[in-house]
């Protein structure tokens, strides 16, 4: 009772509020900053009066909460085994932005059954409006269950540094993405020694996706090398909030403030990611 009167609350509290966008945020491999590229931007989104969530998805290396100096309670298994509702798994971060815990729950996703897919559907649907943006943290490269939440997902971005490795990966991602389907796909460089350096790497993929796939990336920004990001990570505060004049945070700031100014070409919502998840899982039953 006391669930679905918070649900009830909840849900005409939302009422007027638009549905969610959900960012699916990938990179080809390991190391490139990634997890603290979507928790910085998160931040940045919601010290822009944004009201964002994480879901730390990367199975097996979740460390968005470690980044937060947070431990959370609960994770997305109790949702499914320990009859814990969406809310509970919800916690708090740094100015303001939620996080849930992936946990280990999703290694099995597509072997749930009928009644625990129900309920997953269902707890997910309760917090369709109640945030602007919903963003994926992906682990590193494709797995059979990443795929669904990456190719569900209303848009993607691909974090990445000039590294030669880095960067073959990076386009495998892609190239993989978009043979799937036709998807907006946003690019970011990490760690770039100079804007120069950022600028080729940009370039290049760029050219080698319009020639090859026929398909545009949107550029999103770069984030140069900067101390303040490794101080950030020792001292579990999110880099932006720890000196919010660094070169890495005047960078990402600008990336949030262009991300905002994007025209969509369509309004995909966080219903059109539940149904595109419902339909993936029901395929393969």
């Amino acid at each position: 009772m006391h669930d679905q009167a918070e649900n009830l609350r909840r849900l005409l509290q939302q009422k007027d509020r638009p549905e969610a966008k959900v960012i699916a945020v990938v990179s080809g491999k390991g190391g490139v900053g990634k997890s603290n590229v979507c928790l910085n931007f998160a931040i940045g989104l919601a010290e822009m009066g944004k009201k964002v969530l994480i879901i730390d998805l990367d199975i097996g290396m979740a460390n968005v909460n470690i980044l937060m100096g947070l431990n959370p309670t609960y994770h997305l298994i109790d949702l499914l085994e320990n009859e814990r509702n969406i809310w509970e798994l919800i916690e708090k971060g740094p100015a303001g932005i939620s996080y849930i815990s992936g946990g280990t729950a999703f290694d099995t996703f597509v072997e749930m059954n009928e009644m625990r897919l129900h309920k997953f559907f269902s707890q997910l649907e309760l917090i369709g409006r109640e945030f602007d943006y919903v963003f994926l943290d992906m682990g590193a490269g494709v797995t059979k269950e990443s795929l669904e939440f990456i190719m569900a997902a209303n848009e993607v971005f691909v974090v990445t540094t000039p590294e030669p490795t880095a960067m073959t990966d990076a386009y495998s991602m892609i190239k993989y993405i978009f043979l799937k389907e036709d998807k907006l796909i946003y690019l970011i460089v990490n760690r770039a020694d100079s804007e120069q350096e950022a600028k080729r790497t940009i370039k290049s993929f760029k050219q080698v996706t319009l020639s090859f796939l026929s398909k545009e990336l949107v550029e999103l920004g770069f984030i140069p090398n900067d101390p303040v990001v490794s101080r950030g990570v020792k001292a579990q505060v999110p880099f932006i909030l720890l000196d919010k004049h660094a070169k890495a945070s005047v960078a990402l700031t600008q990336m949030v403030t262009s991300f905002i100014g994007v025209k969509k070409k369509d309004p995909i919502t966080f219903l059109h990611f539940l149904l595109k998840m419902k339909k993936m899982v029901n395929f393969k039953k």
